[in-house]
């Protein structure tokens, strides 16, 4: 194993190892640096594992609800020992193939925290590795509060993956994409769930529209929230904690999730020093990706934005090509898609109607929501919800958002239609597979089209 490389990566996360991977198709030697394990937060302790309890949450669920598909069946209860076998093995058969991927495309891998020591040297303990350009890549932590400690039953995800029981009650700090989430999963696996959300909605960086739905799906699910609702401390003892508002209310629970955002690993990695910009913890870039320092780039969950796995993986692609000459397409944060896996599950791509209206104009906007219960599939899935796509008049669709059963599946068609600045004319002119939940993108083109079919 070399010590001089093309592109040296500080943390195989999903940014990380993408930057590498595509380095080495350009023909370009790589080596990723990484302290913990290949895959970072996703892999390990974020978007798989949490899918996984998702979906068995979602098994829960159709078991109790089987008679009105024709089906008898008894749910006897929540094997948490099985649930974390089934998490357990498809994160590490990820892992597996993982592993044999960057080694089947000649990734070099080292082990250990690589610090930054100048532009072109990391130092991983008493090795130094050099490299014409560096990559930082060193994902993020779960961020709590000031004055918040962990620990005990305050809890985090990570520690809420590891839960080997159902707990009676949680409390939920924090109504945003994790929040939301594991509300989810602990209210279909059995337990009382109240979430605590400092501002007006759930979700709040969705379409109002979406935020309320979700609201309205939580309320019938007995999924309790308090919004506008200002944390003021926690007290805790062998039975639970006792979380208190600013307003004076008392909520008493098992546990207190703390879901208020995460934060960047940057510190005391030597990134200041070498005169890389910081800011919050954050690294500043261009909108190429470069730092303050030149050669030096920065890609994922460190640099200001959406912290999504995807955009990782956009990142890590663009930066490796970005160095091997090939001037990379930005894709701005906007038309980049985001799922959210609750149940109702909730996808969006590109402006909100009102961003969109902020941007063009309120006269120069309009939109459509395509009623959920009017698609043979997601009436077969059962749930509510709807799709809306909004376009600029006479224009392209800038933005689409939906909420109900799986709708996730949707945002692929929706980020190509959005990224590539589709008209409705042109979606409309394409036939949609019936029945498909896809087709609510095709009726939703259809109406902004003016020829709308299954719908008034």
């Amino acid at each position: 194993m070399s010590d001089q490389y093309d592109i040296a990566v500080i943390g195989g996360g999903s940014a990380g190892y993408a930057t590498a991977i595509r380095a080495v198709e350009l023909g370009l030697t790589a080596v990723v640096i990484e302290k913990d394990k290949l895959g970072g937060t996703c892999l390990h302790r974020g978007c798989v594992p949490t899918k996984t309890l998702l979906h068995s949450a979602e098994v829960a669920d159709i078991t109790r609800e089987s008679a009105k598909y024709g089906i008898s069946s008894l749910l006897y209860g929540i094997d948490m020992e099985g649930v974390t076998k089934y998490r357990t093995d498809i994160v590490e058969k990820k892992y597996k193939g993982l592993q044999g991927l960057l080694k089947a495309r000649k990734v070099d891998v080292v082990a250990g925290e690589g610090r930054l020591t100048s532009p072109t040297t990391v130092q991983v303990g008493d090795r130094t590795i050099t490299a014409k350009n560096v990559v930082l890549a060193t994902g993020s932590y779960s961020k709590t509060l000031p004055g918040l400690e962990i620990g005990g039953r305050v809890i985090t995800s990570e520690h809420a993956l590891e839960l080997n029981y159902v707990p009676k009650k949680v409390a939920v700090l924090g109504g945003g994409v994790i929040g939301v989430e594991f509300a989810s999963v602990w209210k279909s696996f059995g337990a009382e769930v109240v979430i605590i959300e400092g501002l007006p909605h759930l979700v709040p960086n969705e379409e109002e529209g979406v935020s309320k739905a979700l609201e309205r799906a939580f309320r019938k699910r007995g999924i309790d929230f308090k919004l506008g609702a200002r944390f003021a401390g926690v007290t805790q003892d062998d039975n639970g904690v006792v979380v208190t508002l600013e307003s004076g209310e008392t909520i008493d629970a098992e546990l207190l999730l703390v879901a208020v955002g995460r934060g960047p690993n940057t510190a005391g990695l030597g990134f200041e020093e070498v005169g890389v910009t910081i800011d919050r913890g954050f690294v500043i870039t261009n909108e190429r990706l470069e730092t303050s320092v030149k050669g030096v780039y920065a890609v994922g969950d460190i640099v200001p934005g959406l912290q999504l796995a995807h955009r990782g993986y956009q990142q890590g692609i663009f930066v490796a090509e970005e160095i091997a000459g090939l001037n990379p397409q930005v894709v701005a944060d906007v038309n980049i898609p985001k799922v959210t896996y609750c149940d109702p599950e909730i996808a969006s791509v590109g402006l909100s109607e009102a961003k969109a209206k902020e941007q063009y104009g309120a006269d120069q906007i309009e939109s459509v929501e395509y009623n959920i219960a009017g698609n043979a599939k997601s009436e077969i899935l059962g749930g509510t919800g709807f799709v809306k796509l909004v376009r600029v008049k006479e224009g392209p669709i800038v933005g689409f958002s939906a909420i109900g059963p799986r709708v996730g599946e949707l945002v692929g068609e929706a980020q190509l239609i959005v990224n590539w600045e589709a008209y409705p004319e042109d979606v409309a002119s394409f036939i949609h597979g019936h029945p498909t939940q896809n087709e609510m993108i095709g009726e939703v083109a259809l109406a902004l089209a003016g020829k709308p079919l299954h719908s008034l």
